[in-house]
């Protein structure tokens, strides 16, 4: 029986035409994962789709929104040693898959892996593949690619034990910029978060300006910020986004979403250990 050695979580929440469009490209690759759905209790077809279209794949259904924590309850409920995110808008190229998991065997140390990304249906690179690909942390004797503190979820592999180890992505957050403290996270435990361009994933995102994300970006920035970095560094970004926000209403929202939320990232607060604190300094001095 053939049993491949990454899956793949989706999390999605009440975009079933897109999810189809993302479930056919993923079926078709010559890997075969397993994948496995987690709905994030949507109120239009999307159950009804996937039961009618596509029963070969798993589901997991949420009862409330959960957010980016949707695939930890897919990380859990897949038992493969490497589990690939997409989210309903983003797929693997052909042959991607088997590459990731062929550089996971060979780096013991490897926890995450960002893939190359192509936008759209023209395939256009996305720009943060350079950002990554030039990342001032540079390669690491026991891990592929170069070594990075930033990813694109939809563009992750993980290795499930690692993911596990460090958590998964973090409650707080629910979405947007969530991958930061996902990467601290695993690097503070030891293990090591690349980029590798021969890794390949396809993202053709709904086009629609989302009026929310800027807002969000910022408030997960600065709750990242309390949640792991020195108190001084903390406290001056709170200070800049309250100069923001006199003026600015992302950043007024941004701050007014914060200050509720302070009290658990305090009591879940862990500072980065010595050499990845550098390392995001190292990261932030050259953006």
């Amino acid at each position: 029986m053939h049993h491949p050695p990454v899956g793949v979580v989706i999390a999605t929440r009440n975009r079933s035409a897109r999810l189809a469009v993302t479930l056919r490209h993923l079926l078709a690759l010559p890997e075969r994962p397993e994948i496995l759905v987690v709905d994030n209790a949507s109120t239009d077809d999307t159950r009804a789709l996937l039961a009618r279209a596509f029963p070969q794949v798993r589901v997991v259904s949420l009862p409330c929104n959960r957010g980016a924590l949707a695939r930890t309850h897919g990380v859990r409920a897949l038992r493969t040693p490497y589990v690939a995110f997409s989210d309903d808008d983003s797929w693997w190229a052909p042959g991607a898959l088997g590459r990731a998991a062929r550089l996971f065997d060979d780096h013991p140390r490897l926890g995450l892996l960002s893939a190359r990304t192509l936008v759209g249906p023209s395939a256009d690179p996305d720009p943060l593949n350079d950002v990554l690909a030039d990342s001032p942390l540079g390669p690491a004797a026991d891990l592929p690619g170069t070594q990075v503190l930033g990813f694109l979820a939809c563009a992750s592999v993980v290795r499930r034990s690692a993911y596990l180890d460090a958590g998964g992505f973090h409650q707080l957050l629910f979405f947007g910029a969530e991958e930061t403290l996902l990467a601290y996270d695993l690097a503070a435990r030891g293990w090591g978060v690349t980029h590798h361009p021969d890794v390949v994933a396809h993202h053709d995102p709904d086009p629609t300006p989302r009026t929310d994300r800027p807002a969000v970006v910022r408030r997960n920035e600065l709750l990242t910020a309390w949640l792991r970095r020195p108190l001084p560094y903390a406290l001056a970004r709170t200070r800049d986004l309250a100069a923001e926000a006199r003026h600015d209403p992302h950043a007024r929202r941004a701050l007014r979403e914060t200050l509720p939320r302070l009290p658990a990232a305090l009591r879940d607060r862990r500072p980065l250990p010595p050499p990845v604190e550098r390392a995001a300094r190292l990261l932030e001095g050259a953006s």
